[in-house]
């Protein structure tokens, strides 16, 4: 299949001029001031620059939906405050370690003549540096960290004093690789634009934590500087491609930032592709880009590229409103939903390319599921979210981060998963190019995407928790949490959860306008809740939905409590039949956990046994809290047998009726984040139903 480039280069230098002369008229944010030749010198900050959100929709004009800052929400003691304790007690402090330990600090030292180490990692080692400033950048939204914030000024200025007078900063491509850069065969595998797409994402984020220009004003010069002179639409120009989608959300991050439209309009360009450069039908499906986003129809290549690609394309919607977008994304999401996302809300099939399969084509202990993929499907369903209002991405968002998210970190902080696959038996996992055999956590990956992406997720989490609306706000996620933000209308307000959610399904939500006002509060009720209410100073509310945002709209004062009881019942799933892997196999899943069973909790069986669910899926599955486990969870216990597993004597055996030699037993589960965090030992999260 071929795709023409239907968005001419004449078009987008016509269309460029218009909006360059209009955003002019009309600053977003901060102003880029002219000063080195062809780029911006400083970046000047404006009064607001601390109160924007994970990503500035303040001013995006098809945003229904408005971020709230980081430093507005306060996650209080519970599920996730313990979980962001680690992050910055351990993960982030242990992680800066592991990234000086293997040179990637080195690198850059290297180029001011402060280090004599040669280049060392791939050549998206940079990225390693810039995601974990970011992570700190969120994490100084939230709370002052005057060590961690001395270390990371440190880091960013050894950084930009290896930024060369044109603008351009890479340590891979220097000395004999100079000659390579960006040229087509670079961009395509070289990751040059990924590299400085993500020192834009952190240079934006420590901006915003600390008003601290020092990358950004780096970033703007490497765009200003290098890039646009020479890479784009235009006879003088020289072709690009995105290679790693990643550069096009960021670049319409910076617009957000800065105000200046030609950084919107060159992502708008990497998303319709440069047809000067020839890409091979692979290349296309794999690398996802080089075509126009709006010629694609279904998800294909690696999973990562893809999920960032959608959120680049997503950012451009929210910001130019082009329904060909929103309708390409709409298309791709129901094949994300109906066709490649696993239960964990992970995604990413094959370990061939890190990439998906075919319809329905998702394995179990082959799944690959890489924590970036899965960080990638929660971003982008946060820009979808925004885009509508529609509550389906954020069940999306809920799955993704409790599961397939969370299993990424360990619980201690300090070992990752690269992949985060549905089955695992160390015994029997030969490792692959990234995760050594026998060992599903570990310490440090020399392509060390997955854990500093992590990080900088837990840090990023209170901006995902509410939203505004002309209308009104929005509650997405539940937890122990305090919101002080003010109203559509300048209005303060004040929204406080009390809950013991994920364990429990019950939520006091106190709503507290500084002046009084009639707005809409919209509470999410999860579509896997089948039975929920609602009541707002005791009255029942009518009409509440599963998988809807329930609008509630009255007067509000500043003593009015809306109680939730969502239904905790454990649920058994069952797959689309078309998932092969998955016949004649249930999960368990209770609130927004999924569930699985590790072997070393079956009290009567043996690693050679084969265990199965013997009970009806309609009989009721058990739970209990136990505080001293894992941190704290909550149980499973589940009817079941387990007895010798298949003969491996021969391929093919006659079926004889039962099994004799099952012992009938109770199956204990845990959630699926937690497994591989005590001995090693067999996990599964379908496991076989085999009714007595």
């Amino acid at each position: 299949m071929y795709f023409k480039n239907i968005f001419t280069r004449r078009r987008f230098i016509s269309s460029a001029a218009g909006t360059v002369a209009a955003s002019l008229l009309a600053p977003r944010h901060g102003q880029a001031l002219s000063g080195a030749p062809g780029g911006a010198d400083t970046f000047t900050p404006t009064a607001d620059w601390k109160d924007e959100g994970v990503i500035d929709l303040s001013k995006s004009p098809y945003a229904k939906l408005k971020t709230v800052p980081i430093r507005a929400v306060t996650i209080q003691e519970g599920f996730w405050s313990a979980r962001r304790a680690t992050n910055v007690e351990s993960s982030i402090p242990s992680m800066q370690r592991e990234l000086i330990a293997h040179g990637r600090m080195d690198n850059f030292l290297r180029l001011e003549g402060k280090s004599s180490a040669a280049q060392y990692g791939p050549v998206y080692s940079d990225s390693d540096i810039y995601k974990w400033t970011e992570a700190v950048g969120f994490v100084l939204q939230s709370e002052k960290d005057p060590a961690l914030q001395h270390t990371a000024d440190t880091m960013i200025r050894e950084v930009v004093a290896a930024q060369e007078p044109s603008g351009y900063l890479n340590t891979y491509y220097v000395g004999d690789r100079a000659s390579q850069r960006m040229l087509p065969k670079t961009q395509e595998m070289g990751h040059e634009l990924y590299c400085i797409g993500h020192l834009l994402q952190a240079a934006i984020a420590y901006y915003r934590a600390t008003g601290d220009t020092t990358l950004l004003d780096a970033g703007i010069r490497f765009v200003d500087g290098f890039l646009l002179p020479n890479y784009g639409p235009g006879p003088d120009k020289k072709p690009i491609v995105a290679g790693h989608p990643e550069i096009e959300m960021s670049l319409i991050e910076l617009y957000r930032t800065t105000g200046n439209r030609k950084y919107l309009d060159l992502a708008g360009y990497i998303l319709q592709g440069d047809s000067r450069i020839p890409l091979k039908q692979q290349q296309i499906v794999y690398m996802f880009c080089g075509v126009p986003f709006t010629s694609r129809t279904k998800l294909e290549g690696h999973a990562v590229r893809a999920m960032y690609a959608c959120c680049g394309a997503t950012d451009y919607y929210l910001e130019t409103g082009d329904p060909a977008y929103l309708k390409t994304l709409d298309t791709l999401w129901t094949d994300l939903y109906e066709r490649q996302m696993y239960i964990t809300g992970g995604v990413g099939a094959r370990s061939q390319g890190e990439s998906f399969g075919n319809d329905y084509e998702l394995p179990n202990a082959r799944a690959y599921g890489e924590s970036c993929a899965a960080i990638g499907n929660m971003m982008w369903n946060w820009r979808m979210l925004a885009a509508t209002g529609d509550a389906r991405f954020a069940d999306v968002i809920e799955r993704a981060l409790y599961n397939g998210i969370n299993s990424g970190m360990s619980l201690d902080g300090k070992t990752y998963c690269y992949r985060n696959p549905l089955a695992f038996d160390p015994t029997g996992f030969a490792g692959d190019w990234h995760t050594p055999p026998g060992k599903i956590r570990n310490p440090w990956y020399d392509t060390t995407c997955c854990p500093p992406n992590l990080e900088r997720t837990l840090a990023s989490l209170p901006g995902y928790f509410y939203s505004t609306s002309k209308d009104g706000v929005y509650v997405h996620l539940y937890d122990n949490s305090e919101m002080r933000w003010r109203l559509d209308s300048g209005n303060a307000i004040q929204l406080t959860q009390k809950t013991r959610y994920p364990w429990e399904g019950n939520i006091s939500l106190h709503v507290a306008p500084t002046v009084p006002e009639v707005f809409t509060v919209y509470v999410r009720i999860p579509g896997w809740s089948k039975q929920s209410t609602v009541r707002v100073n005791g009255d029942a509310i009518r009409d509440v939905t599963p998988g809807r945002y329930l609008p509630i709209r009255r007067q509000w004062a500043g003593n009015d409590v809306v109680e939730i009881s969502f239904d905790m019942q454990a649920q058994v799933i069952h797959a689309n039949p078309a998932v092969a892997a998955d016949t004649g196999r249930i999960a368990l899943q209770r609130g927004p956990i999924v569930f699985c069973m590790e072997q070393l909790d079956q009290a009567d069986s043996t690693p050679q046994d084969f265990p199965a669910f013997s009970a009806s899926p309609t009989e009721k599955t058990q739970s209990r809290y136990e505080p001293n486990l894992l941190d704290g969870v909550v149980v499973l216990t589940h009817p079941g047998a387990v007895g010798p597993a298949p003969s491996q004597e021969s391929l093919y055996q006659a079926s004889l009726p039962g099994n004799a030699n099952a012992r009938s037993t109770s199956l204990q589960l845990i959630p699926y984040y937690a497994w591989a965090n005590r001995e090693p030992t067999p996990m599964q999260v379908w496991i076989p139903y085999e009714p007595s």
